[in-house]
Order: C-alpha cells, then structure tokens, then sequence
C-alpha cells in the first residue's frame, strides 16, 4: 500500500470521532489536508472549527468552512493533527511544516488530541527526524550556540517565515531519550517560543496505517 492510501485510512479512521456540535481543531500537513478532503461530508456535525495555520485556513475556506479564532470559542473538543516522528508513548515531534507553535496551542486546548500517521512515522526513539524549534529571530545565533552546547547541530530554515514572524531552527544529530526531560530543557532557553518535542501534551491516541489497515494506541 503506497504512503498516500495509508494516509488516507489513518485521516478516515479519525472521522469516528468527529461528534455533532463539536468545536474542531485542524493541524497541518500531507495527512491533515487529506482531512480536511473529507470534511464537507460531515459538515453538519461540526459546531465550529479552528485552524493551526494559515495554509489549513485557506483550504478550509476554500471547502466553505468559517474559520473561527481559538480566542472566540474557548476550548476544543476534539483536535486532529499529524506528526514527523511518534513513538508508542505518544510522543510526538512535530513543526515539519512550521506551524509547531499553534499546533501546539491547539492541542494544549483540546480535551482530545488525535495524531494520525502513517507506519513510516513511528520510532522507537525520537531525533532521527530534525527537531524544529521556533525562535524568535534576534536570537536565532544565541540559541543556535546553546543548541551546540547541547551536541545538537540546528540549521537555520532559510527563507521561510512562520505565521508568527520567527524562524525555525532544524536541529540534527539529537538523541531525544527523555523527551519530557528535553522538551523543558529547550523551553528555557531565552528566545525559544516553541519546541517541536510533544511529550508533555502528547497525543490521546495514535492512528497508524499500515499495509493492513490501521492500529491505534491510546493512553
């Protein structure tokens, strides 16, 4: 089964837990746009939806969805996203497209987080994939040294903005053993907004697709 059908079951599979009058928030990436394909069908169920990005709010819209401001609804029922790496823990690293911050957001104000993925994304140990990590921009070189100190190599995401107006440091060659224990670490760093490490707000359940179907991992 090619990677584009897995993603395909993996955002079908999430669908289930779409209820009538859910407040819904929508990630970013390959599998969320497969998502939000889908949506239209069940449009009737969905109260209001919030959106992670820019990117996600234009394809929203496009489907005739009004994108509501997480400021107006208060919580989320239910948020939807994918990942870059995923570990049967639940641990996520996430911000491949950018939009770690508001992800992150997002999933922090959802009573459910649903990470859906194809089996490609699932590791045993976080860190082969780049960490992102969100710095505002006057403190790209200091946190970059810091990031050093730590044996990390970050390379700077050239012409690319986030929706926020910083930049993303790309760290590699980091071995993330104890993600709860990294993810605080990096989050002290003076300039750090974001660290794209979720292990203190980790998925409630991971859908995986594979070449049989899909499998799900709960808390």
């Amino acid at each position: 089964m090619d990677q584009s059908a897995k993603k395909l079951n993996a955002a079908k599979a999430s669908l289930e837990y779409i209820q009538d009058g859910m407040i819904l928030g929508v990630g970013t990436g390959s599998t969320v746009n497969i998502l939000i394909d889908l949506l239209p069908a069940i449009r009737n169920k969905i109260e209001a939806v919030v959106s992670s990005s820019v990117e996600t709010e234009t394809r929203l819209k496009k489907y005739g969805f009004k994108v509501s401001m997480l400021n107006q609804v208060g919580d989320i029922d239910l948020y939807i996203d994918g990942a870059d790496e995923a570990t049967k823990h639940l641990h996520l690293i996430k911000g491949g497209g950018g939009a770690l911050t508001r992800e992150k957001v997002l999933a922090g104000a959802a009573h459910k987080f649903i990470c859906i993925v194809d089996d490609s994304k699932l590791v045993g140990t976080l860190g082969t994939f780049p960490l992102p990590i969100e710095v505002i921009p006057m403190a790209q070189s200091f946190v970059a040294r810091q990031l050093i100190k730590l044996r990390g190599q970050p390379i700077w995401r050239e012409n690319f903005v986030t929706d926020n107006g910083n930049h993303i440091l790309d760290v590699h060659n980091l071995t993330i053993s104890n993600p709860l224990e990294m993810e605080a670490k990096l989050n002290q760093l003076p300039g750090v907004l974001t660290v794209g490490i979720f292990s203190h707000r980790p998925a409630d359940i991971l859908i995986i697709a594979n070449d049989s179907g899909v499998r799900k991992i709960e808390q």
